[in-house]
Formats: structure tokens, sequence, C-alpha cells
């Protein structure tokens, strides 16, 4: 059964896709989510072989015509994927869908014959401290500096390196944080609710601008609002998200990604594949989160970065814990994942720099790690209740008021932590392929930490200062 956070992370995001009924991946777990009632295939011959298989396949074949096939024209649909529906959305509950799983499994022959992927499930795609959170972000003291802390590397308009930061966009008063001041972008949707309390997830973009602008101060960031106000959006519409974005801004330098999905598989996710092929032939480097489920399942795009071809396209990065010596305990892990960066209890921009705005927490913290971890990691501490834990619902939820700075953690952090040392890489030596500025920070810079028993590469800013973790017996 899928564990109490990701279950209160289900309603969530099912609240911010309203007219999408979700189910969980497979059966109950917390692997991934899915739109229920329909499945993806790739346009032309493929899907009409599959369509054709799923009416033979069922005794009461749906009508695929009408609603039930969207398929946009060629030009407006360059993610080359068909959305088919194949049954009822409305029947059943989140624990799965087995409609779905049946199309899945009608299919599986004829991929066999094939040699190669037809069909997928819709998956949801997400902010990687959404549907496998890290923690909530916890104010910093206002007397306490960014951790990493600026470098001093000037600004310079005409050396400085594009990075391009797809995410919620960024707070209106982002402008007051002076490490911002070439940052620009899409502003954040609804910041706050009714009663002026800020949204999960809020300011989650603007943190990591502040991120790479402190590791990286000679760069010119843009922070989109690809995703919604709870970081969800479905894998039929995301990969022509990532083409908007480039459209609209050019390849950049960097691209710093920090959402993805799981999906039960190790070669990819059928709806950013055209967006990955063509990233492939750019100069453009794509760093992406591994994600946040202590998991060493492949979560995507990152995973790419183990796939043939895409080695030198992708880095992808997982979070160190405070000391930047161990993994970090929610962090996903694997041969996949190749680079490691610290991730846990980051300080950076928030919101609230022109005046204090309250938050009230979601998540209940644990009296244990979730993960079984013996240090205090962000599972445990700081302690607080949250208003979507059920264990918690008699008890008041805490509330916090947030006025610039926060701490915040997981592989979302150590992301940008990493595109930013690549763009500063490109600056220090006057690289400007950002790929070749990858292969040399990975070879001559980094170190090693310890994740899960392995020895991996891990980058650590010079900027950045560790913090000693405490083990609950130490009084915590």
């Amino acid at each position: 059964m899928a564990p109490q956070r990701f279950r209160e992370q289900f309603d969530q995001i099912q609240r911010s896709l309203p007219d999408v009924p979700l189910a969980m991946g497979p059966d109950d777990s917390a692997e991934f989510l899915y739109e229920k009632g329909v499945i993806l295939v790739r346009d032309g011959e493929d899907a009409r072989e599959v369509e054709n298989t799923v009416r033979a396949h069922f005794t009461e074949a749906p009508d695929l015509t009408a609603d039930h096939v969207r398929r946009a024209s060629p030009e407006a649909n360059r993610s080359g994927i068909t959305r088919i529906r194949v049954g009822d959305p409305g029947e059943g509950g989140r624990q799965g869908d087995r409609t779905v799983a049946q199309a899945l499994r009608a299919v599986r022959e004829r991929e066999d014959r094939a040699g190669r992927r037809l069909v997928s499930r819709n998956h949801v795609v997400h902010i990687a401290v959404n549907a496998c959170p890290g923690d909530e972000p916890v104010p910093a003291p206002l007397t306490q500096p960014p951790n990493p802390a600026a470098a001093g590397t000037p600004y310079d308009a005409d050396t400085a390196v594009g990075v391009l930061v797809i995410d919620t966009g960024l707070v209106h008063d982002y402008g007051s944080y002076p490490l911002l001041a070439h940052t620009q972008g899409d502003a954040q949707a609804e910041e706050c609710d009714d009663n002026g309390v800020l949204k999960q997830y809020c300011g989650h973009g603007t943190f990591i601008a502040g991120l790479v602008a402190a590791v990286a101060p000679n760069t010119d960031v843009t922070v989109l609002g690809s995703l919604n106000d709870a970081g969800a959006v479905l894998e039929s519409e995301f990969g022509e998200k990532l083409f908007e974005a480039v459209d609209r801004h050019g390849w950049p330098d960097v691209l710093s990604l920090s959402a993805g999905t799981s999906n039960g598989r190790t070669d990819g996710l059928l709806g950013v594949d055209a967006f990955m092929e063509e990233l492939r032939d750019r100069r453009t480097l794509l760093v992406a989160a591994a994600g946040n489920n202590a998991s060493a399942t492949p979560f995507w795009p990152a995973a790419y970065a183990d796939l043939p071809g895409y080695e030198n396209a992708v880095l992808s990065v997982g979070a160190l814990r405070s000391d930047g010596e161990f993994g970090a305990c929610f962090s996903n892990h694997g041969p996949w994942v190749k680079v490691y960066a610290p991730g846990e209890r980051l300080t950076s921009s928030l919101t609230g720099f022109d005046s204090p705005v309250p938050y009230v927490y979601q998540h209940s913290t644990y009296d244990t790690c979730r993960y079984g971890f013996t240090y205090a990691c962000t599972c445990q501490s700081p302690r607080h209740a949250g208003v979507l834990s059920d264990e918690t619902a008699s008890a008041k939820p805490d509330q916090v008021m947030f006025e610039g700075l926060a701490h915040w953690s997981g592989t979302s952090f150590a992301t940008p932590v990493v595109a930013g040392l690549v763009a500063e890489h490109m600056t220090a030596h006057k690289e400007t392929d950002p790929r070749a500025a990858r292969r040399q920070l990975l070879a001559g810079d980094a170190g090693f930490a310890e994740v899960r028993g392995a020895h991996v590469p891990a980058l650590r800013p010079p900027t950045w200062s560790p913090v000693p973790v405490v083990r609950p017996a130490d009084g915590v």
C-alpha cells in the first residue's frame, strides 16, 4: 500500500487536476500516478495498430473515435503521441485501472514483434518534491546567509551562461533579492490562497533560481512557469511544454529540470522521447533531478543519462545529506544517477521579501525516518503538524512566517547546484560547450560520497558550508 505521505500528495495533485481522474500505479503503490482510462501511443501506423489491437482485445471495445482518440496535427504535436481512451475513467478508485493494464498487456505481443515500445500509461510528471516529497520549506533566520553563499564571480552580460529553469515561475517580489538581479521569467501563478496563506510549493522556482545564481553569478537565469501550482502535468502535455520552452527562449547552455516521474520501465518516457531525441542533437546540457522516492527505480527524464546516446546530453543528480558525506535519506539512487550534490537543508530565496507571508504545513513530520535512516533527517526534524496528515487531524496544524530566505531539501535543489557548477566551470575556464564542461567538471573536480554502500561522484560548491548531522539520541 502507498505510504501516508504519498496518499496525501495524491489527494493534492488530484485537486490540482480536477478534470483528470488519476490512479496510483501499479496497484496502489507509491511508484507513479497516471490518468485513468487512457493510454498513449506513438502517432502514425503505431497508433492505428494499437487501436485495432484494443478493438480486438476487449469484448465490448470502446468506440475509438471522436473523444476517444485525441490526435493533433503534426505541426501542433511535436511530441508525436496520440492519447487513446480505452475505458471509463470514472470507474474504480485510485488503486489502479484494470482496463488500462489490460490494454497494455494486449499490445505487449505486438511490441515484442515490432522490437520497440508502442504504448504507455499517461503518467503524471511532477516537481521532484511533490509525489515523492523531500520536505516542506522552513523559514531561515534573518541573520543567516544563503547556503551555498554567493560566489565572487562578477557578472558579465557578454559572457554570461544561459540557464533555463522549467518550473513554477517566480514570485512577484523576487527582484528584492540581490542575487536574482539578472533573473527573468514567468510569474508564479496563485502564490497565496484566499486567506493570504502561501500555497504549497510556492517559491519552488524562485528557490532554484537563487541556488543557480549563488553558485554561478555569471548567469542569465530564466525561470518558466510551465508547471502548475501543484507542480504536476500529464505526460501527454509535458513534451509539448518542453518544446514550447525552447521555442520561446531558444536552446540554452544549461536546462535545469527538477521534475519527472518513474514509469516502471527502463527505456524512457514515451511522452518526452521526441524532445529528448532533439535534445541529443543540440549542444544544451539537461541537468535533471533524480527524484525523492529513496528508490533505485529510474526516474525520467533524469534516467536518460544512462541510456545509450544520452551520456553527454543528460546529467542526473541525486542529493547528499547536510554534511555532504552520505546520500540524503530521500534521494533516489542507482547506476543511472551520475552525480550527487548537497540537497538537504539548503538555504535560498523563497518569498516574502516585501513583507512576511504565512504558510501552514501540509504534512506532519514522522517519529522516525520514513526510509530507515538513523540521523535527524527531514522526515522528522524540525517537528511540525500538517493539515493533510490523518494522524494529526485533531491537532492544529503549525503555521510559520516566511520573510525572504528558507531552508528546503530535495533532489529538486541539488539539481540547480550542479547546473550552477557547470555554468561556473564554463565561466572560469572560458569553455563555451556545456557538455564539455560537464565532462571536465566530473573528471577533474568531482569528489566522492557514500550512497547506499556505494562510492559515487559528488560535487560540492566551494561556497557551500556543510552542516553536521545529529542523531536523535543526541537530543534532537
